[in-house]
């Protein structure tokens, strides 16, 4: 069973999953590739739910620069392995697509890593919003690029936070 609750951000409202695992989604108003909540359960008491939102607050209010939360991500393996090395990008740090690839050990699939990044279920806690192009533009975010712009912002130390 999925449980979701909603959490108010300075990006818009978040809609957060979460099984008896861990949190399994997190998804932004008009988010590039959300199916939709199907026959999930509202519950705003799950404790996985709570933790998210919690430690999301500490992240826009500027006293949390990394995230503990269980995670429950359904991906295929390649997926699993891109999310995994994302949680290694350092906070207020950048990389590029490129980077990925070649830290993974496959340089030629440079599109297959863009297309796992932006099937990350979790954005923000799975931080997808710190990889770059080669050139240093900012290219793809499943919320959108405004948002990737504010998340990036934010880290930097350059934006109000929450």
């Amino acid at each position: 069973m999925t449980y979701y609750t909603e959490f108010r951000s300075p990006l818009g409202n978040l809609l957060l999953a979460a099984t008896a695992k861990g949190l399994s989604g997190l998804y932004f108003e008009e988010h590039k590739y959300f199916a939709g909540k199907g026959n999930w359960q509202r519950d705003d008491g799950n404790r996985h739910l709570v933790q998210a939102a919690a430690q999301l607050d500490e992240y826009f209010s500027g006293r949390r620069t990394t995230f503990d939360i269980p995670l429950d991500l359904e991906g295929t393996p390649f997926q699993q392995m891109v999310w995994e090395q994302l949680k290694s990008i350092p906070f207020g740090a950048t990389e590029t697509y490129g980077t990925q690839a070649r830290r993974l050990g496959k340089p030629q699939v440079v599109r297959a890593i863009g297309g796992a990044i932006g099937r990350n279920p979790v954005s923000i806690i799975v931080p997808c919003h710190r990889v770059i192009g080669t050139s240093g533009a900012l290219q793809g975010y499943a919320g959108g690029l405004k948002r990737k712009r504010y998340l990036l912002a934010l880290e930097a130390g350059t934006t109000q936070s929450g």
